[in-house]
Parts: structure tokens; C-alpha cells; sequence
């Protein structure tokens, strides 16, 4: 049997190392803006109520909204690296910004904000 190339190894090693942490990073590929803007859409775009489906802060208008949106995605990117919850930033973004089982979600609609931002993230 043929010993295999060492570049060989290293570049499968390399490879394997990115997928790992493509996978373990998830949401890092995103641009803020390019989270603001699936977020946008889950929330339901201009027909919605609340532009971006901000409720905890009063904002008036949806460039008001999105900039309360914005520092939401940048200020959880920064909590996301100083912890350990074993979830990606996107699902950790999630239950932060739409958190499952709170009062305001009545009807149980958050279960579905990831699935849809992420739909509409590998939709650009």
C-alpha cells in the first residue's frame, strides 16, 4: 500500500477543521445586516404591525426598529463568544429574540422564527 502525501492529510485536516467550525458557528457566515434583513422578513416585512417584531423597546418607524434590531444581533454576537450554551448563534439569537412560551407570543408563533429567518437567510 502507498503511504499517503502529507499535503494530502493536511488539507483534509484543514477541511475538516472548517466544516467543524462552519457548523459550530452558525450565523457567523451572516453579515448583521444580512440577519436584520431575514429577521425583517420572518416578522412580516411592511405589513407588519411591529417592524421587526421589536416589542420590548418603543420604536417608531422601521428605521428606528432596525436599528434596534441591529444592536440585538451585534450585542448577542458579542454575549454568544464570552458564553458556553452549546447552541449555535442563530438558535442562541432565537430564544433571545423570540423566546418560546413567553405571554406575548399567545398563540405560539416563536417555535417558528428560526426556521424562518434561516429560510429566508439562504434565500439571498
Amino acid at each position: 500500500m502507498k503511504p499517503i502525501p502529507s499535503a494530502i492529510i493536511i488539507i483534509t485536516i484543514v477541511a475538516l477543521y472548517s466544516l467543524i467550525a462552519l457548523v459550530s458557528c452558525e450565523g457567523a457566515e451572516y453579515t448583521d445586516n444580512q440577519i436584520a434583513n431575514a429577521i425583517y422578513k420572518a416578522e412580516g416585512s411592511e405589513k407588519a404591525k411591529k417592524p421587526y417584531g421589536i416589542l420590548s423597546v418603543a420604536c417608531e418607524g422601521e428605521q428606528d426598529c432596525r436599528q434596534i434590531c441591529l444592536n440585538t444581533i451585534r450585542n448577542q454576537r458579542k454575549r454568544h463568544a464570552k458564553h458556553t450554551c452549546n447552541l449555535t448563534y442563530l438558535e442562541c439569537l432565537a430564544k433571545r429574540y423570540a423566546p418560546v412560551g413567553v405571554e406575548n407570543d399567545p398563540r405560539g408563533l416563536n417555535k417558528n422564527w428560526l426556521k424562518n429567518v434561516k429560510y429566508f437567510l439562504n434565500r439571498r
